[in-house]
C-alpha cells in the first residue's frame, strides 16, 4: 500500500479516531514519568515519535501506539533518585537515559536473532519459568520507591489508596477503566484542600514549549552508567514477553499475522528504536500498548493511520508548556498511594504468569530456576547490587541471566 493510498481520504471520522486513541495511552504514558521523576511532556513526544518511528518501520502495517512501559519503572526509579532523601537529579536522568538506549539496543539485538531464527525459537528462550518470576522481582524491588513517596504525607497517600480500591472493586463501566486517574484526581483535590500543591510552576511555565526546548531544558542528553545500565537494559526481556503478546494480540484483533508480515524482525527494530529515542531525549522506556488494542477492538476501525494521527496529537500536546505544569504540581504523596497499588499489581501479574502457565513445582526443576531468580533478583536489589571493580551488577540482571541460563542448561526431566 503507498502512502498516497494510505492517506488519502482522510477525514473528521479517522482524526475523532485519533483522538481517542490519544485519551487511551494519554493516563499510562504519563502516569510513568512521574512515578520516575522524568518530564510528562518528553514522555509524551517521546512517545509520538517513537510511534512514527514504528509505523515507518513496519511499513504502515501495524496498528499499535508505542507509550511508556511500567516494566522499566523500578530501574528508572532507582537511577534517577526519586522517593530518595536527594530526589531526582540532571545526573540520574542522564544515566537513566543511557540504560534505556541499551534496552533499546538489546531489542534490535532480538530483532536480528529473531530475522535468522525465526519468531517461535525467539519466544522459547523467555518461557513463563523464567519471566514470570522476573516480573515478580521488578514489583517486589519498586515497593521501596512507592513508600519513600508515599512518606511525604501518609494522610493523604492512604486517602488514594482507598479511592483507588474502591473505584475498582465497586464501579462499573467507564469509572472501572480508569481507577488510577481518579486516585490522582481525588487526591489532588485533597492535596489542594491541605494546601499540598504549590502552583508556581504553572505560573511561571510558558504557555508553548519551544523554548524550554531550545534551551536545553526540555531534553536531557544520556550518560551510560554500568549500574544504570544493569538495572535496566535487562528488563528488556520482560519487555519482549511483552511485545510478543501485544502483537500477537493485535494481529488476532485485526485478523492478521504480523510475525508473518511484516515479520516479528520488523515488530521488534520498530519498538527497539522508540525506545532508543525516548533514551535519548530523556523519556521513559516505550512499548506497545494493549490499551490501544482494545480501542480498535470496540471501534472495529483497524486503519493504522489513525493511531499515526494520534502520535500528533501527542506530540502536539508535548508542547503545552502550562499543561505540563500542571503535571508537576501533583504531590509526591498522591503518586505514592496510586505506586503502592500499581507495583503490587506488577508483582502479582508475575505470579498470573506462572499460575496460568500450568508449572508442576513437584519437579526440582521449576522450583531451582524460580528459586534462583527470586532469591538473587529480591536479595540482591535489597543489598544494593553486586561490585566488581568499577562495575555493579543490579539484581535483576543476575537475576535474568541466571534464568534464561538455568533454563537452557537444567534437564527437562528432573
Amino acid at each position: 500500500m503507498t502512502k498516497e493510498n494510505r492517506y488519502s481520504g482522510l477525514g473528521g471520522k479517522e482524526f475523532v479516531l485519533g483522538f481517542q486513541h490519544l485519551f487511551a495511552m494519554f493516563g499510562a504514558t504519563v502516569l510513568v514519568p512521574f512515578l520516575t521523576g522524568l518530564n510528562p511532556l518528553v514522555a509524551l513526544f517521546s512517545a509520538g515519535i517513537g510511534t512514527i518511528l514504528f509505523h515507518i518501520v513496519t511499513k504502515g502495517k501495524v496498528p499499535v501506539f508505542l507509550g511508556s512501559s511500567f516494566a522499566f519503572i523500578g530501574g528508572i526509579a532507582a537511577t534517577t533518585g526519586i522517593g530518595t532523601e536527594q530526589g531526582v537529579t540532571t545526573e540520574g536522568i542522564a544515566k537513566a537515559g543511557g540504560g534505556i538506549i541499551c534496552a533499546g539496543a538489546l531489542y534490535l539485538v532480538l530483532s536480528v536473532i529473531a530475522y535468522f531464527v525465526g519468531a517461535e525459537k525467539v519466544k522459547k528462550l523467555f518461557p513463563p519459568i523464567v519471566t514470570g518470576p522476573i516480573i515478580i522481582v521488578i514489583g517486589t524491588s519498586l515497593a521501596p520507591v512507592a513508600i519513600g513517596q508515599a512518606a511525604n504525607n501518609w494522610l493523604v497517600a492512604l486517602i488514594v489508596v482507598v479511592t483507588v480500591m474502591v473505584v475498582m472493586l465497586f464501579t462499573k463501566g467507564f469509572f472501572k477503566l480508569v481507577p488510577i486517574l481518579i486516585g490522582i484526581a481525588v487526591g489532588y483535590v485533597i492535596s489542594m484542600i491541605f494546601g499540598l500543591v504549590d502552583f508556581t510552576v504553572v505560573n511561571n511555565a510558558d504557555w508553548f514549549s519551544f523554548k524550554q526546548i531550545f534551551e536545553g531544558n526540555f531534553f536531557i542528553l544520556p550518560k551510560f552508567d554500568w549500574a544504570a545500565i544493569t538495572l535496566i537494559a535487562p528488563v528488556a526481556i520482560v519487555t519482549f514477553v511483552e511485545h510478543m503478546g501485544d502483537i500477537t494480540t493485535n494481529g488476532t484483533v485485526v485478523g492478521k499475522n504480523f510475525f508473518a508480515d511484516p515479520g516479528l524482525h520488523r515488530t521488534l527494530l520498530g519498538d527497539g528504536l522508540a525506545t532508543m529515542f525516548a533514551g535519548l531525549v530523556g523519556a521513559p522506556a516505550n512499548t506497545t500498548y494493549s490499551e490501544n488494542t482494545g480501542v480498535l477492538a470496540v471501534t472495529k476501525n483497524y486503519n493504522p493511520v489513525t493511531l499515526e494521527i494520534a502520535a500528533v496529537f501527542a506530540i502536539l500536546l508535548s508542547l503545552v508548556g502550562k499543561f505540563g505544569g500542571v503535571l508537576q504540581t501533583i504531590p509526591q504523596a498522591v503518586m505514592g498511594g496510586v505506586s503502592i497499588i500499581l507495583f503490587g499489581i506488577i508483582a502479582s501479574v508475575g505470579l498470573r504468569t506462572i499460575a496460568e502457565a500450568d508449572l508442576d513445582f513437584a519437579h526440582s526443576r521449576n522450583l531451582v530456576i524460580v528459586a534462583l531468580i527470586l532469591g538473587l533478583g529480591i536479595g540482591i536489589s535489597v543489598y544494593g547490587g553486586i561490585t566488581i571493580g568499577n562495575v555493579t551488577l543490579s539484581g535483576l540482571f543476575i537475576a535474568a541471566v541466571v534464568g534464561i541460563i538455568s533454563n537452557l542448561v537444567l534437564p527437562k526431566e528432573i
